[in-house]
């Protein structure tokens, strides 16, 4: 893909952006090359659009397509909002969440995207912990096969990793609980514990976390418990360097330490949310997370 139509299409209208026939052009034969609509909206932003107006075109655009293609064609649009999780938290009082006798203070707060830092979500000895349990059996991460529904090695995510099964141990049981009640979504509704290793030079590339329902493998992920709504990261280790969380929609990067975790929910699958988020390379030492992934229902 290139960003060329984009810019010539942009540089006469750059005032008020007004959506030309080139790009809609452009739009629909990115679409019908197999771009990701993340990746057709990158461009165009690079080029110069902004991102409310990209939105809307690509919308509108590929709707009028799909029309155009006859009802035969799957029609898709802007999926619904649903409801998330949701930490209660009032940034006009107390900075610390007390979670059956935890501590958890609020490092930081985001409305839009929804983002919240926690520091202290883990002890020092339940990170270790959890790190002795997972280290036998990591192995090369995977990342889910959007044609299938399965899962394959893929060369954006470069770690070690494995799941617990909900509940297996007692240590992940509390764990389990103590984020249920932190976030205020139910216990069932959350997917096995999932522990990644990053060596040095190893990343996981921006990407979103939930499931794309353009992908034909979609459908067969959400019958375990429907759209993943949200998501909380746990740094188990402070690496020597790197490894930073980022979210280059909105500029954010959390710096992994310890015992602190990142929370962010995603009401709609869509870029809309600006959850676009990444693993930053490690570049010294090692950096262990736990990830926690929440579904609309309950998880089977």
């Amino acid at each position: 893909m290139t960003a060329t139509t984009t810019e010539q299409a942009a540089s006469s209208t750059k005032g008020n952006q007004t959506v030309t026939d080139d790009l809609r052009k452009w739009i629909v034969e990115q679409a019908e090359a197999g771009c990701r609509p993340d990746d057709v909206l990158q461009a165009m932003k690079t080029a110069g659009w902004d991102e409310d107006v990209a939105l809307d075109a690509m919308e509108e655009t590929l709707r009028a397509r799909l029309d155009e293609l006859g009802p035969r064609k799957a029609r898709v649009s802007l999926p619904p909002g649903v409801p998330v999780p949701n930490p209660d938290y009032d940034e006009s009082k107390s900075p610390v969440i007390d979670v059956d006798g935890h501590p958890v203070r609020v490092l930081m707060s985001m409305a839009e995207p929804r983002v919240l830092v926690f520091g202290g979500l883990l002890t020092e000895a339940e990170c270790d912990q959890m790190m002795a349990l997972a280290g036998p059996r990591l192995s090369r991460s995977e990342t889910v096969d959007n044609a299938t529904g399965g899962s394959e090695v893929n060369a954006a995510r470069t770690s070690d990793g494995m799941f617990f099964e909900r509940g297996e141990v007692g240590l992940i049981d509390k764990i389990e609980r103590r984020i249920a009640k932190l976030v205020r979504w139910p216990l069932e509704n959350g997917e096995g514990l999932q522990v990644l290793r990053y060596r040095p030079g190893a990343e996981y590339k921006p990407h979103h976390d939930y499931f794309d329902p353009v992908h034909p493998g979609t459908a067969r992920i959400l019958e375990r418990g429907g759209q993943r709504v949200g998501t909380v990261v746990m740094y188990l280790n402070t690496p020597e360097g790197g490894g930073a969380t980022t979210f280059p929609d909105v500029g954010l990067v959390v710096a992994p330490v310890k015992g602190n975790a990142v929370f962010f929910s995603y009401d709609r699958a869509h870029v809309s949310t600006k959850t676009l988020h990444g693993g930053a390379p490690v570049t010294a030492g090692e950096k262990w997370v736990s990830t926690k992934w929440m579904r609309e229902r309950e998880f089977k």
